[in-house]
């Protein structure tokens, strides 16, 4: 009975000269990408199931080997019938591996592999039988009743990574620990942070996550890093916010008043006739930007006044009311 050819070099995109350490990069890089516990996108599972039985065949010397044998003529998705003789070529690779099969070793179906719902393509059983390649040894650990899952990568593990906000900036190796729900032992990780890293920003570790069942490629660590609030500055975008208290005087006359940044201080210059909610600009003490640039520090200027002014205090103030009780509008 005819069945679709499966082309299993184009479903990974390699060469059908390709090393066998090619096609093993190839499969771990498209399992990451197309796993179901990651990739959410339509479609996606169906390209997993693909992907795991195309490295099924070419992850393995010999099984590639018979089947190069069917010639490289054929095209994915043409109509193709197994050629005579085609159980000599490939006996030993079925049902009868994990148990009794049917002609030929291929009717048993000792093995199934379980691909997230549904099983290896109608071609791949014609060849090799009804799950039956025997990649139970290859791919995962046989369990009760004949049945083995098939390689997929360890589990994707999400944490959050909270970092100051002068971390954020100064980057560099940052060390954590990541305790697994529920209990047991933790593990300890060492990222590097980019520059550019911002609240919110996923950080992924390829290959860090939960080891693979059978020799398969492990899963990923996925980390969110989240800034701690910081006592006297907030980001906005690229910038840096910081408060400047500065009394009536400095905010009617001008000054030039110290402000802490992120690293080290500096002086600003306050413009007479300054206003709360006023802001002035530093430039490149913000945070770092992809391609070694910065963003701004911005200060916002706020007006304090003594919550228990001295008697001399009380009598300026008073004066500077009478002074400017005409120039207060109203109402």
């Amino acid at each position: 009975m005819p069945v679709q050819y499966q082309d299993y070099y184009e479903t990974l995109g390699v060469a059908r000269d390709a090393s066998q350490e090619e096609i093993r990069k190839r499969y771990r890089e498209l399992a990451r990408k197309y796993h179901p516990d990651v990739n959410k996108e339509s479609g996606a599972e169906e390209r997993f199931k693909q992907v795991a039985e195309a490295y099924e065949v070419l992850g393995d010397a010999e099984k590639r080997k018979r089947y190069d044998a069917l010639g490289r003529n054929w095209h994915a998705g043409e109509e193709f019938t197994p050629p005579p003789g085609f159980e000599e070529m490939f006996r030993g690779f079925g049902g009868g591996r994990g148990g009794a099969g049917g002609p030929g070793g291929f009717g048993g179906g000792a093995f199934e592999f379980d691909l997230g719902g549904g099983g290896f393509s109608s071609f791949f059983e014609s060849l090799f039988g009804g799950g039956g390649v025997g990649g139970a040894r290859r791919t995962g650990a046989r369990r009760a009743g004949g049945r083995a899952h098939a390689a997929r990568p360890g589990a994707t593990i999400e944490a959050v990574l909270e970092l100051s906000l002068e971390e954020l900036v100064a980057g560099g190796k940052k060390s954590f620990r990541v305790e697994p729900v529920g209990g047991g032992a933790g593990r300890e990780y060492a990222v590097a942070i980019p520059p550019g890293t911002r609240d919110g920003t996923t950080i992924r570790l390829a290959g860090q996550g939960g080891a693979g069942p059978g020799g398969a490629p492990a899963g990923d660590l996925l980390l969110k890093v989240k800034l701690r609030e910081h006592p006297r500055l907030r980001v906005e975008g690229d910038d840096v916010v910081a408060r400047l208290d500065l009394s009536p005087a400095d905010a009617a006359l001008g000054a030039k008043l110290p402000v802490r940044l992120l690293q080290g201080s500096a002086d600003v210059t306050i413009p007479p006739g300054s206003s709360s909610g006023k802001r002035l600009r530093l430039r490149g003490h913000g945070l770092p930007r992809k391609g070694g640039q910065r963003g701004d520090l911005i200060v916002e200027l706020r007006i304090v006044v003594p919550a228990e002014p001295t008697e001399r205090e009380r009598e300026l103030y008073e004066q500077l009311r009478q002074a400017s009780s005409g120039e207060r509008g109203g109402a």
